[in-house]
């Protein structure tokens, strides 16, 4: 019996990108289904009732939600192709707690800076690079977040680069200023990795994206 494997997501979203990479690191064949997240669809709403959000994998029927779920369900399902957390239990702990950050510190301290004004935005910038610059520490001197091997710490935040456009055009500042070996380490993912390199839209592109949700915004 054929695998059916279908991602219900929406092309600008890191967190669906994840899985995007993820998918193409196991060679993994799926149905891509783009996503109305304003008039969300019948599929999305039943797949996914409590959260109602992308990204979501419908495997043989059955959806998991929640994209570092979904990234550690196909790294245990799909366990002979390209390992994404590695097989140490303390290592793979740790690589869960930096995911989990870069979920969540790196998306609330990033939508703040397009988001805020003035002298709250200023106060953002500080925290936004004081939130990089602590995974600059964690990357250290190796080529990933897992030594010289790219896995799931990598996936959790390489996504982020693709809107770091966004927040510098908002924040008016250079992130390769201020942290060139974390952009380094993002170039090279994109070099090294046709995974990331597919499955990460142009910044110019999400930059558009934001900037005509804000005028909506604007007009209501």
């Amino acid at each position: 019996m054929a695998e059916e494997i279908i991602l219900l997501d929406f092309w600008a979203s890191m967190f669906g990108m994840r899985v995007r990479i993820a998918l193409a690191e196991k060679g993994i064949k799926y149905e891509y289904k783009e996503q109305d997240l304003v008039n969300k669809g019948s599929l999305l709403l039943q797949m996914n009732p409590v959260h109602k959000k992308i990204p979501v994998l419908i495997h043989n029927g059955k959806p998991i939600c929640e994209s570092l779920v979904i990234v550690e369900y196909l790294d245990e399902v799909w366990k002979g192709e390209a390992p994404l957390l590695p097989s140490d239990p303390c290592q793979r702990a740790h690589a869960r707690f930096w995911a989990d950050f870069m979920g969540k510190e790196v998306y609330d301290v990033g939508k703040k800076v397009y988001m805020s004004k003035g002298e709250e935005q200023e106060a953002t910038k500080k925290e936004f690079f004081d939130t990089l610059k602590l995974l600059e520490g964690e990357l250290g001197d190796e080529l990933y977040f897992g030594g010289d091997t790219f896995g799931f710490v990598d996936i959790s935040l390489i996504t982020f680069y693709s809107w770091f456009y966004t927040y510098e055009t908002y924040g008016k500042f250079s992130i390769e200023a201020e942290c060139p070996k974390l952009i380094a380490w993002a170039k090279r993912c994109l070099l090294n990795k046709n995974s990331v390199s597919k499955s990460l839209p142009d910044g110019k592109q999400v930059y558009e994206l934001v900037s005509e949700l804000a005028r909506k915004l604007e007009r209501k």
